[in-house]
């Protein structure tokens, strides 16, 4: 009797240590797949964020135009979630009669596709600024172009022509943030312009625009709605904060202006990318007034 219970007892413990092995070697398995699905995954994510920075680092001038008495400057952030890039961007180029273009936009979204519109967007637009002199014209082509292609995406944007002569600049919004300005002789404020809306929304939309003369030493500031608004800061807000900012440091260089203003995006919570491109220009009788 005794020597049945012990083979009895043998038995199940035999049965436990099978059943113990066995649920271990399952729960290896399993493990074993799922770190396997997740080197994939993050293997894809960072093609895809690589893809998106080569697209962002192509798309963004090498480098930006300058006159006598205009320094230029722009800066990039990458929002701080999905692939970290976006649909943000500044352009600067010389046209065939000498002027100075100069873009600033924004396309939804934080992924490759936006980034991709985006290089849409700024190639048009391009293409387009050199066959007419108008801002509005400019833009009105452009969101006739992008209507055309098969997309649900969307872009503001500010355009803006500079007369190398007459220091004169045009410009024209598609449903973009204003711009900023500051003059040496303490004054600032916004650009009072009427603005359209975004491009690739409405057929045959029209842009109207607003010009300003560089005369007093100064800045033109322009931004996306990155550096204006964000969780913890509301446009508006952001807009007077960033007026005062930069008529604080109207002084100073363009490259200090950007990366000033650029480093603001920090009270907004940052969640979007965001583009600054600064235009100071000089006394137009080639006095600082300082």
């Amino acid at each position: 009797m005794l020597r049945k219970l012990s083979r009895t007892a043998e038995q199940l413990m035999n049965r436990r240590r099978t059943s113990r092995s066995a649920s271990a070697e399952d729960l290896l398995s399993t493990l074993h797949h799922l770190t396997a699905r997740a080197r994939e995954e993050v293997e894809l994510h960072q093609a895809r964020v690589e893809l998106a920075e080569a697209l962002q680092r192509k798309m963004l001038p090498a480098t930006l135009p300058s006159l006598p008495g205009l320094e230029i400057a722009a800066r990039y952030a990458p929002a701080r979630n999905g692939l970290d890039i976006g649909g943000d961007w500044y352009d600067g180029f010389m046209l065939p009669d000498g002027a100075l273009a100069f873009a600033i936009g924004d396309v939804q979204g934080h992924d490759v596709e936006a980034a991709a519109f985006m290089g849409q967007v700024r190639i048009a637009m391009r293409a387009i600024a050199a066959s007419t002199s108008d801002p509005g014209e400019v833009l009105h082509r452009t969101n006739d172009l992008l209507l055309t292609v098969d997309t649900d995406l969307f872009a503001t944007c500010t355009f803006s022509r500079l007369d190398p002569v007459t220091r004169e600049i045009r410009s024209a919004r598609a449903g973009h943030v204003a711009s900023v300005w500051a003059t040496v002789d303490g004054s600032s404020g916004l650009t009072d312009d009427e603005g359209g809306v975004p491009l690739g929304i409405t057929p045959g939309a029209v842009y109207p625009v607003t010009t300003r003369r560089f005369e007093r030493t100064g800045s033109l500031v322009l931004v996306t709605d990155g550096l204006v608004e964000g969780p913890s800061l509301s446009i508006e807000d952001g807009l007077d904060r960033m007026r005062r900012l930069v008529g604080t440091y109207v002084h100073a260089s363009a490259e200090e202006l950007a990366d000033r203003v650029l480093g603001a995006a920090e009270a907004t919570g940052h969640e979007d990318d965001a583009a600054v491109l600064v235009l100071r220009h000089e006394d137009r009788r080639g006095r600082t007034g300082r």
